[in-house]
């Protein structure tokens, strides 16, 4: 494990980024009165949730990352939606990097949108992990119609 000795918004904090033996990693915030440690995962899950909160965002994730979600949610006891689907991120010692794959809703400006994104994204992060978010890719995947929603609502042909 290796240790930054830099002060951080933790209160002179060092943060340290720990790999295990398994998958997961995680950072760790110690200071004089212990450490905590914060997995890769509740990054992830802040970003997404902080992505879900901007208006004009109407999905995460690409098509294939969709299709899996949608089967995944109506399975019985698999827990839900994902709120981490589409979202990516790498993180280290004091620093975290997000990639985001988004669905917009058609006629939102998708310049404006990607700002508050990244307003969001880094400001959340920031805010609960104390990591610096040095970056927020967000690539567009779709553009979601007001005709898509009319499709998938065929009548049916029996009563």
């Amino acid at each position: 494990m290796t240790t930054s000795s830099g002060s951080s918004p933790t209160g002179g904090a060092a943060v340290a980024s720990k790999q295990s033996g398994g998958s997961s990693s995680g950072t760790e915030v110690a200071n004089s009165q212990g450490k905590t440690t914060i997995s890769d995962v509740v990054v992830s899950k802040i970003a997404g949730l902080a992505v879900r909160e901007v208006n004009g965002v109407y999905r995460l994730g690409g098509g294939a990352a969709r299709a899996f979600g949608a089967i995944r949610e109506r399975i019985p006891g698999s827990g839900g939606p994902n709120v981490s689907q589409g979202v990516s991120v790498e993180v280290g010692e004091t620093q975290a990097a997000v990639d985001v794959d988004v669905v917009v809703e058609y006629g939102v400006s998708i310049t404006d949108l990607a700002a508050g994104i990244r307003r969001n994204v880094i400001t959340s992060i920031e805010r609960m992990t104390g990591l610096e978010v040095v970056e927020v890719n967000i690539s567009v995947d779709d553009v979601h119609l007001p005709t898509d929603d009319a499709e998938g609502e065929q009548p049916s042909r029996v009563a």
